[in-house]
């Protein structure tokens, strides 16, 4: 067997089978650490910084050690590349006869039921979903797996989609005609008899939670869970360990239920009206809330003049249905599995309404279209650590940003670790970059309080001296959408009063990846984006030069679930700014940050905006949590170090 000084090493099977390999100590170091945690099924939490080659550093231990692994990613972009591209090269390199499978939720997969009652029923909106959907059938006769992302022709986002896969609400599971044809069991049972199962965090929650995605049989079989981006866990976790019903999955319902009723019991007209009158109720209800979406308390719900006589209809509405369907429900398996959902939601409405709500924040989502009414704990740590506590087997938790300072503290708090016996390994490795010359930290002068009216335009004043002396190539991150849109209003002014044709996109005008398509394509792009462009975004080379970031990314504090947290911890004698406020801006800060330099070759200034990481006492915390960069205060050094840069591809 190989060991990993071996694997690792200048004229190891890494470095002759891939030409871009380099030794380095850091990545050896921490692949030595995951190796004793998998060897004694101990927890590990490790933070790798960006170019440590941490997904090397763990992969290779984890094709080494001879059992069964959960590989766990924030994304799909990163499910996919492991399991298409890293994980193959690591073990034709290594020669090891580890057999390896990609698990993703069952929205990820062709439902062949769902496909060809709704190709039969064809209505849609668009010309355009119809000829996806058509695609999307001759794509399913010749697919091995099933997974939409091998569909390249049709769009991710094309409503076709939901037409074409099934939900955990309307699978219909072995009762299905189709079951024999199922690429969701099909992948289940491939993960099954894997070695090394690649999930997402959304997934292994789901399925920890609801023991019907594959995981409730792999997770006890295996020897160890590695979380890849584990930064993302306890928001997932929040969403996962709660409970969530909205007015998307009640017209979801309705819909189902007529296709349903058409299909197998079209002489009921009864049932038909009883959605029809579903979908309103659902309707009046978000209409209670207004026209702009928001986030409230369930006391700020309750004080509204519409929402508990909308929610009593609704629940009325609700009982009205479910005994119509009951009615009809024995002549068809899908009319079946549509009470079991209605009585679902019946029930999670009622438990919201409980007052007896526990140790759950209560509170309501208001979007474009729906509402959501959620029940989310108000820690996780309990509920987390039962699942470290429950089998031995290592669980190894890595991210490029996961400390404060050199403290994980705030995240084993978070999620259960520091309790546990015997206590977590922690580690901490910076990146091999050489900061000091690639990079420079800009903390502009003289900058307003953040909660100033004009701070949108001070923002604006500084980032457009930096992006016309970079020539575009800029990221301008802000913390919040109006922020955004004031933000990309006056950069625009003020590139048009200048008479610089660059390219400026704004977040929401293309899907994430087609905005990031077009920067790296153009080369002398400004792109001004919010949270979403925060983190999972890659851009290395010359197409990205400077970062700017208007504030520190303080979560708003009128938000229902942090206000709540922050009522608990005071209770509970903490200081809820220095234990959860503070360290949860800190590891988004080191997020954003980390946008700017992705390789050994990339140069760029990053700018800070919010003079509080400078004037507050607190904002050294911040300060010193950033990469070791060269820094100043003066816009000239800013400007003179991104002039002296090669000019941009688009230029």
């Amino acid at each position: 067997m190989i060991d990993l000084e071996k694997a690792f090493s200048p004229e190891g099977p890494l470095a002759e089978a891939i030409p871009s390999f380099r030794p380095r100590s850091q990545q050896l170091e921490m692949a030595r650490l995951i190796a004793d945690a998998l060897r004694e099924n101990r927890v590990l939490v490790a933070e790798a910084g960006t170019g440590t080659g941490k997904t090397f550093a763990y992969l290779v231990p984890a094709l080494l050690s001879g059992g069964k692994v959960i590989l766990s990613t924030g994304t799909k972009t990163l499910q996919d590349q492991l399991f298409n591209r890293d994980l193959p090269t690591i073990r034709a390199a290594l020669k090891v006869p580890v057999t390896i499978a990609l698990l993703k939720g069952r929205a990820n997969y062709v439902c062949p039921y769902h496909l060809a009652r709704n190709e039969r029923e064809g209505r849609f909106l668009t010309a355009q979903d119809a000829a996806d959907l058509r695609t999307i059938a001759r794509f399913a006769k010749i697919t091995q797996s099933g997974d939409k992302a091998e569909c390249s022709e049709v769009r991710e986002d094309s409503p076709a989609w939901f037409a074409a896969t099934s939900t955990r609400d309307n699978c219909l599971g072995q009762e299905c005609p189709d079951v024999k044809e199922c690429f969701v069991l099909s992948a289940r049972r491939a993960a099954m008899d894997s070695d090394v199962v690649v999930v997402n965090h959304h997934l292994f929650f789901a399925d920890v939670m609801l023991r019907d995605e594959g995981m409730g049989e792999l997770l006890p079989s295996c020897n160890a869970v590695i979380f890849d981006e584990a930064h993302q866990l306890p928001e997932t976790a929040s969403l996962f360990f709660g409970e969530s019903v909205s007015t998307a999955q009640i017209l979801e319902l309705a819909r189902d239920t007529r296709s349903e009723t058409l299909a197998g019991a079209r002489d009921c007209r009864e049932l038909i009206d009883a959605t029809r009158a579903l979908e309103k109720a659902a309707r009046d209800f978000r209409l209670a809330f207004g026209s702009e979406p928001a986030r409230l308390s369930a006391a700020q719900a309750v004080a509204l003049p519409d929402f508990n006589k909308s929610l009593d209809a609704l629940n009325a509405e609700i009982d009205a249905f479910a005994a119509v369907l009951e009615t009809q429900a024995e002549r068809s398996e899908g009319l079946a599995n549509c009470l079991r959902r209605t009585a679902e939601i019946g029930e999670r409405l009622v438990r919201w309404r409980s007052p007896d709500a526990g140790e759950f924040i209560r509170w309501v989502e208001v979007f474009q279209l729906s509402a959501a009414l959620n029940a989310t704990p108000l820690h996780i740590s309990g509920v987390f650590r039962r699942q470290l506590e429950s089998h031995p087997r290592a669980w190894i938790f890595t991210s490029a940003t996961l400390a404060v300072g050199q403290n994980f503290a705030h995240y084993c708090n978070e999620m259960g670790l520091s309790w546990i016996d015997p206590p977590p390994v922690t580690a901490v490795w910076g990146s091999p970059f050489d900061y000091a010359k690639q990079a420079l930290l800009y903390a502009p002068a003289a900058m307003p309080d953040p909660n100033h009216p004009d701070y949108a335009e001070a923002v604006a004043r500084i980032a457009l001296p930096l992006i016309r002396a970079a020539r575009g190539r800029t990221f301008v991150l802000c913390t919040s959408l109006r922020a955004m849109k004031r933000i990309h209003a006056l950069i625009s002014e003020g590139l048009e009063r200048a008479g610089d044709e660059l390219p400026l996109l704004l977040q929401g005008e293309g899907s994430r990846s087609e905005l990031l398509d077009r920067f790296r394509r153009m080369g002398n792009a400004v792109l001004v984006a919010s949270q979403s462009f925060w983190e999972g975004v890659d851009v290395p080379g010359d197409a990205l030069s400077v970062v700017v970031i208007d504030k520190l990314p303080f979560a708003p504090p009128d938000d229902p679930v942090l206000a709540a947290r922050v009522e608990h911890l005071q209770k509970s004698g903490h200081n809820p700014f220095m234990h959860y406020q503070l360290p949860r801006a800190v590891i988004n800060m080191k997020q954003g940050a980390g946008r700017l330099i992705r390789s050994e070759r990339d140069l760029g200034v990053l700018c800070i905006c919010d003079p509080r990481m400078i004037e507050k006492q607190y904002g050294k915390i911040v300060w010193r949590s950033l990469p070791p960069m060269r820094r100043t205060r003066a816009e000239a050094d800013a400007v003179a170090f991104l002039e002296q840069l090669p000019p941009p591809r688009g230029a």
